[in-house]
């Protein structure tokens, strides 16, 4: 079921924005049988907008939703991950034009979760984070990469608590 946010804002200047509501993506951390945080990156289906670049699950929220719970929804559409595992840690709003922005939801999983594209997606990969900025990133994605890093590694890596 689609819902109310799917389609484009345009600013003032004729830029165009996905998400009538705003959009949210989920950067999610998982630790690395190294113990070093690697995130889960889309490569995103190349009919897509900045289809062949690498940014994160997400879209379009939703008139009812907040930017956590679109995050979630879309990670669970686009990657078909359990929510259930995965763990709100803080939020980021790393674009926003008059009327339009764009939420970062941090989130961590105590284990690298297998995935399951939909048609959004030509792979899912958990990348580490010093690899990250080698692929070639969405242009929103890229420009805000350094900031969501840095507040990242403020944040405690939550651990596999069997482990």
């Amino acid at each position: 079921m689609r819902g109310d946010g799917d389609g484009w804002v345009v600013s003032s200047n004729g830029a165009a924005y996905w998400g009538r509501h705003g959009a949210a993506g989920l950067l999610l951390r998982a630790p690395r049988p190294d113990g070093t945080a690697a995130v889960l990156l889309q490569h995103r289906a190349a009919w897509s907008h900045q289809g062949g670049t690498w940014g994160l699950p997400g879209g379009a929220r939703d008139s009812h939703e907040t930017a956590e719970e679109a995050a979630i929804r879309e990670a669970i559409e686009e990657a078909g991950l359990p929510p259930e595992q995965l763990t709100v840690r803080t939020t980021v709003v790393t674009a926003e034009v008059t009327g339009w922005s764009y939420t970062t939801v941090i989130a961590d999983a105590e284990v690298l979760l297998d995935t399951v594209p939909n048609r959004e997606s030509a792979e899912l990969r958990w990348v580490a984070e010093d690899d990250v900025a080698d692929l070639p990133l969405h242009p929103g994605f890229a420009a805000s990469w350094a900031r969501l890093r840095e507040v990242a590694a403020s944040i405690p890596l939550l651990a596999d608590r069997q482990n």
